[in-house]
């Protein structure tokens, strides 16, 4: 369950953390439990920028959505 600090988290300062959980996990030499926590972490970690680029990519495709209605609309009125 993330927490409302991982909400707050902008989407380049989370995926930095998770590439540092990325490489921690990598390089080994942690226990069971720390290497457990670390994944779990980096699941947290991965949702959040999931949810940044779901938000992104909705943005872009009502942004294309207004445009191509605009254009739409001009070649009407045009016609």
């Amino acid at each position: 369950m993330s927490s409302k600090v991982d909400e707050a988290l902008g989407y380049e300062q989370a995926r930095d953390e998770l590439i540092e959980v990325v490489r921690r996990l990598e390089a080994g030499g942690t226990t069971l439990e720390e290497s457990l926590a670390l994944w779990e972490r980096g699941e947290e970690l991965a949702k959040v920028c999931r949810r940044w680029l779901e938000g992104a990519r909705a943005r872009l495709d009502a942004a294309l959505a207004e445009e191509a209605a605009e254009d739409k609309s001009s070649e009407a009125d045009a016609g």
